[in-house]
């Protein structure tokens, strides 16, 4: 009798469902959230404060569970905290605390969790933010923190890596150095999802934007391509005759800066986040149907 094993290939993609959830005595967070997170590429996570983008983050790893509905990353619940699931799923959250050991101790008790942690990646990283191994963590500053913990999780080469506000804390040179990080450390089995305020710091490293609405469902949910194809960013002098399609436009040094619908005659132009995030905060319902209509 011959035995035929089939092997199924999982894509990594995160499933969220119907997914409600409320903190204990707390305002209602979400209701009926779907969304669909595909393998590979940059997510930026963008919203007001309070609508729920480091739960979410939360809600993704596994650290919070859903009131209803549920969150799944290759079928299975994240809830579960089964250990292949964990093993493929690394979480920065905005605040932590590390501590006080050396980065090498703290390796040694967390790097056997992640199967394809690489300890000479982790040594390139801290090196280029002017950080050893052998640094005892408690004598670290706030931005120190960040840069070590940044560089543990780069390290780690986990399939999704959360990232809530990882500038934060960060100066200049680290900012740069973290931008070329994650775009060094990328390829078409990572997903990484950023949730953020500091949308300068990103804006550039972005494959595809969720912006969330003051109800806590997504307004925007697109790749960056279909909004470049489906808007144009200008600025325009002051005097100068606005576009028929301009949608939104706000005052800058010297003119306006403005959003039209892009026509078969108008030329592709960057993507302004900043601008786009407060078009999707003043017109949600316009700009759903734009990016929805093909």
């Amino acid at each position: 009798m011959q035995c035929t094993i089939t092997l199924i290939h999982y894509n990594n993609m995160i499933e969220i469902k119907n997914l409600s959830f409320g903190y204990p005595k707390g305002r209602r967070v979400f209701n009926d959230l779907n969304l669909t997170v595909e393998q590979g590429g940059i997510y930026g996570l963008l919203g007001p404060n309070g609508q729920g983008k480091s739960t979410l983050l939360y809600l993704i790893s596994g650290l919070l569970r859903p009131n209803e509905g549920k969150v799944t990353l290759n079928g299975t619940s994240t809830g579960l905290r089964l250990p292949l699931i964990l093993s493929k799923i690394f979480i920065v959250p905005e605040e932590f605390t590390l501590p006080a050991i050396t980065m090498k101790e703290f390796c040694l008790l967390n790097a056997p969790f992640y199967p394809k942690f690489s300890f000479d990646e982790l040594s390139e990283n801290l090196k280029a933010f002017g950080l050893d191994t052998d640094i005892n963590m408690a004598s670290f500053s706030m931005g120190q923190k960040k840069k070590a913990f940044l560089s543990f999780a780069l390290a780690c080469n986990t399939e999704i890596l959360l990232l809530d506000e990882p500038t934060n804390g960060l100066d200049v040179t680290g900012k740069a150095d973290f931008r070329r990080f994650i775009a060094s450390h990328m390829n078409d089995n990572r997903t990484i999802i950023i949730s953020t305020h500091q949308i300068h710091d990103v804006e550039k490293l972005l494959d595809h934007i969720i912006i969330l609405g003051k109800d806590g469902l997504p307004v925007i949910n697109s790749p960056v391509s279909l909004i470049a194809d489906k808007l144009c960013f200008e600025m325009i002098a002051n005097g100068v005759k606005p576009s028929q399609n301009e949608i939104f436009s706000k005052p800058t040094f010297g003119g306006n800066n403005i959003i039209s619908v892009r026509t078969d005659e108008s030329p592709e132009t960057e993507i302004n986040l900043e601008m786009l995030y407060e078009l999707a905060a003043e017109k949600p319902s316009e700009i759903k149907q734009i990016l929805l209509n093909n």
